[in-house]
């Protein structure tokens, strides 16, 4: 597992995927998905008519497929990787994209 931080070129390729989700699934300007780096991970917000919210963050593992998820959890007010019994859990298979789907199923 890599520590590193992101390159460039995957932060530009996991925008472009939230853009088109964004795009397909979404409804911009008053409902979609941000997505924000620090380090190793990339953090997806949700912002709806104003308000933002986190939703999950993924750790970059070296790979487009290989990416970590860790759900938000409300309750407890932080990122839980061990977390998998939630709504949309079935979508979480590495990707940027089943990640969004996931946290959308989750958190509709």
């Amino acid at each position: 597992m890599s520590r590193a931080s992101i390159p460039e070129e995957i932060k530009q390729q996991v925008s472009a995927i939230v853009e088109q989700f964004n795009g397909n699934a979404m409804d911009p300007p008053n409902d979609y998905y941000a997505v924000r780096f620090k380090g190793r991970f990339a953090y997806l917000d949700r912002c709806q008519y104003g308000t933002v919210g986190p939703m999950c963050r993924l750790e970059y593992r070296g790979g487009m497929e290989k990416w970590g998820f860790a759900i938000y959890r409300y309750s407890r007010n932080f990122y839980d990787p061990d977390e998998f019994m939630f709504y949309g859990s079935e979508h979480v298979d590495g990707t940027v994209e089943g990640a969004l789907k996931a946290v959308l199923r989750a958190y509709p």
